[in-house]
């Protein structure tokens, strides 16, 4: 871009109006905003929309997640850097020829990095909002598997019946009183099925958790992300859906993770 202004003074600039409206990685973003801009125009008008709370992803149209370019449309829910804890714990259980379920899989991230990183696969990824489905259709790499609109299991074929190696899940959690407290760009400008877990926030886990035995293989291991405070709950509701239950916590991302495996 053909800037009059040194490009170190207008990094200062953006910065400081992004700093002033409560962006904690003020610097970074003014970077990416002003990378990704094809003009002074355009960048004049990503700032305002920044500044006026829209998340930094939709604006410029891709998260970075776990390595990969992810890409977003406005609306969908944008994935967490905490969520590649989630990742971690799905590789280090994958297997090369895996049947693998992403359940609310959103833009399709972790499916994504899955088959990125994990080689021969075969993943079935599922989400309801049909926005989020066509952002998942550009991300996650279709030879590997199939990609589905629909509410969680009910659009997967018979056929995976008990055959399932993984079901993995960043499915709601926030419960419906809390989401008036999250910051403007989750709450205002991404799907509220995207968040809602209903009263406790573990509306949507309860039905992953009970139907999990339908589909899992033996041996076959269910991951579901939760927060710190439901993880014991979440943990106390597979061992009662007959999956036995492990946490694992990461202090470094705040990322928890419920793993339970079918005997």
């Amino acid at each position: 871009m053909d800037y009059r202004e040194d490009e170190t003074a207008i990094l200062n600039r953006i910065a400081g109006r992004l700093r002033a409206a409560g962006c904690v990685f003020a610097e970074d973003e003014a970077r990416l905003l002003m990378s990704s801009s094809r003009n002074s125009a355009e960048l004049a008008e990503r700032i305002e929309l920044r500044v006026a709370g829209f998340p930094l992803e939709h604006i410029i149209g891709w998260a970075e997640f776990c390595g990969l370019r992810i890409e977003l449309d406005p609306g969908v829910f944008v994935p967490r850097q905490r969520t590649g804890f989630l990742v971690q714990q799905a590789e280090a259980l994958t297997q090369p020829g895996d049947i693998i379920v992403d359940l609310c899989c959103g833009s399709g991230a972790v499916g994504a990095v899955l088959a990125a990183g994990m080689g021969r696969i075969e993943l079935h990824a599922v989400d309801l909002d049909p926005a989020a489905v066509q952002c998942a259709r550009r991300n996650v790499p279709l030879d590997k598997g199939a990609l589905y609109e629909g509410d969680l299991y009910a659009p997967l074929p018979a056929r995976l019946h008990r055959r399932v190696n993984m079901i993995i899940a960043n499915a709601p959690y926030v419960p419906s009183a809390a989401i008036s407290f999250m910051p403007v760009e989750a709450r205002v400008h991404e799907a509220r099925m995207a968040l809602d877990g209903g009263a406790d926030g573990l509306d949507i886990q309860r039905r992953i958790i009970a139907e999990a035995l339908v589909w899992l293989a033996s041996g076959g291991v269910l991951l579901v992300e939760t927060s710190e405070r439901q993880a014991p709950l979440t943990a106390g509701l597979f061992a009662q859906h007959g999956l036995e239950p492990q946490w694992v916590h990461s202090e470094e991302l705040d990322a928890n993770v419920i793993i339970g495996r079918r005997s």
